[in-house]
């Protein structure tokens, strides 16, 4: 199996668990993509379901599906979330926000009852940080923003190079909510919880791309089948 069959493998089992009435939260990314094609041939079977996408993506892709989608203003809580995750370690933290959809995806998971993760089974890691940690930051003082967080990591013993996120044309990629992105290319992170709470104080971070104590199960398409990590 190549790798985008794992992802449709572990997308199709996540939509198997969606019942009838249930609000959604819908991720963003290759994987969730997957999840989407999949809940939307279920809801032109009839299952009856609305969902809150993540990303301005989503809900184009969500729409074409046919998927009833709502806000979370109008439906503030959800029953499940449904997201992919550029890293997930065996305690369920999560690296998230390479499609840079981070913000909206932590608003939406941490509204939910519970949060599925779907990938396929090269996304875990026994230590989280091979995948740059993507911290969404406010265009208003980036220099200054930069350097803060430097110093942070300097502080925490963590080695690593920070660098402004660019689109396919070169210039600084946006997020959905008009803000940058600076990637963190930290090698390792021996200590999740303190780090986030740490980049959480520097003032002109918006939110970074630790999930912690939101994901509540893990659907991994490996080679030798579909491996579950926590409630699914």
């Amino acid at each position: 199996m190549v790798s985008e069959q794992l992802k449709r493998a572990a997308a199709e089992r996540a939509a198997a668990l969606v019942t009838d009435g249930m609000r959604l939260g819908i991720g963003t990314g290759s994987t969730a993509a997957h999840f989407v094609a999949a809940l939307g041939l279920r809801v032109r079977s009839g299952l009856k379901v609305v969902g809150v996408p993540t990303s301005e993506a989503t809900r184009r892709q969500a729409s074409a599906e046919g998927i009833p989608l709502t806000t979370l203003d109008e439906t503030p809580e959800l029953d499940l979330t449904i997201d992919g995750a550029d890293e997930i370690d065996d305690a369920l933290r999560l690296i998230k926000g390479g499609g840079g959809a981070h913000l909206r995806e932590k608003i939406v998971a941490a509204a939910s009852a519970r949060m599925i993760v779907i990938a396929d089974g090269s996304k875990l890691v026994s230590t989280l940080g091979r995948f740059p940690l993507p911290i969404e930051v406010v265009p208003f003082g980036l220099k200054a923003t930069e350097i803060a967080l430097a110093t942070l990591f300097d502080d925490l013993g963590l080695e690593g190079v920070l660098s402004l996120r660019k689109d396919a044309h070169g210039t600084a990629f946006v997020t959905d909510g008009g803000h940058l992105i600076l990637d963190a290319a930290l090698g390792r992170i021996d200590r999740p919880e303190a780090l986030a709470d740490a980049v959480n104080r520097i003032p002109g971070v918006v939110e970074h791309g630790l999930f912690i104590g939101l994901c509540t199960g893990a659907i991994l398409a490996t080679g030798d089948g579909l491996v579950e990590l926590g409630q699914v």
